[in-house]
């Protein structure tokens, strides 16, 4: 069965990462566990070697690549053959995303393997980004932040006039600059940043009103899972002194991407690929009323 929508596993080769922080720093155990994603259904692995949680210090381009070139290269030769596709469809190999804001980190991913560029700073952070995005011809994701990783929760609660208006204008803007630099429109996707300088009923917001950001033609990334937003919630609805750890967020996490697969989003960027995935292709059936199972899959009534 196609599904609608793609699904992108993390691995962060960071000590700070708010959820799995320095699990999988060696290089190896950051393959072993890209491995373990792409067998629970990931079509895009996602590499990070700079903590983007709030609060969190910026690192050298230097100290990026020695985390994340290591896991880039050794996954590039080991994902092309890590799913069969089958005779005369489409190539379903998944795919490696490189996290960063910084060209040179870009670029070294790129010629190491990677095809994906997911710039939290929309190609703001390093002027030469845009560059390399085009010249490469590869697919990207520009994300909305208000501010950056140290600054965008600190100094009150951040404001919006109207948080997706706001963020529309934003994405409607960056996309437009990424056209005009010369990255093709067709290989840009749009994240609306939820968590990235977003209040709890910011974030709620964005969700509830998605369909506006699909109006913008691209396709829309989700990044919820675990994000501390939903431990507020859980912790509210159940009672709870303390919100439950990142480890305990799943419930949220495939709420949120259910709800968000409804109102138009695409790809779905999780460290729980497995559930989600069987989150998300139930809620594909359901809400396009048929199904239609594959010639080797299950035909049972219930």
């Amino acid at each position: 069965m196609s599904l609608p929508f793609r699904v992108m596993g993390i691995v962060n080769v960071t000590p700070d990462s708010f959820s799995d922080g320095g699990l999988f720093m060696d290089a190896r155990a950051a393959i072993a566990h890209a491995r373990e994603l792409v067998a629970e259904g990931a079509d895009i692995v996602d590499v990070g070697g700079e903590s983007t949680r709030p609060g969190a210090e910026p690192v050298s381009a230097a100290e990026e690549l020695r985390r994340v070139l290591p896991a880039v290269a050794g996954l590039a030769g080991d994902l092309t053959s890590a799913r069969a596709t089958p005779a005369g469809a489409m190539d379903a190999r998944p795919r490696i995303s490189i996290d960063t804001s910084k060209a040179q980190v870009a670029r070294a991913a790129l010629d190491a393997g990677a095809s994906i560029v997911n710039d939290v700073s929309a190609l703001r952070g390093d002027p030469d980004m845009a560059g390399v995005v085009a010249d490469s011809g590869c697919e990207c994701c520009l994300m909305h932040m208000l501010g950056e990783p140290r600054t965008m929760q600190r100094a009150g609660r951040p404001q919006y006039k109207d948080v997706v208006d706001d963020v529309r204008a934003f994405l409607e803007e960056r996309l437009a600059f990424a056209v005009r630099e010369g990255v093709r429109e067709e290989r840009i996707m749009l994240d609306p940043g939820i968590g990235f300088g977003k209040t709890v009923a910011h974030n709620l917001e964005l969700l509830r009103r998605l369909a506006e950001l699909t109006e913008l033609g691209r396709p829309i990334v989700i990044g919820t899972s675990r994000k501390s937003f939903l431990g507020r919630i859980a912790a509210e609805g159940a009672g709870l002194a303390e919100p439950p750890d990142a480890r305990h967020r799943l419930a949220g996490t495939i709420a949120t991407n259910v709800l968000a697969l409804e109102r138009g989003a695409e790809v779905f960027r999780v460290h729980d690929v497995r559930p989600l995935r069987e989150a998300l292709a139930v809620a594909a059936a359901t809400l396009g009323g048929q199904w239609t199972p594959s010639p080797t899959g299950t035909t049972a009534a219930s």
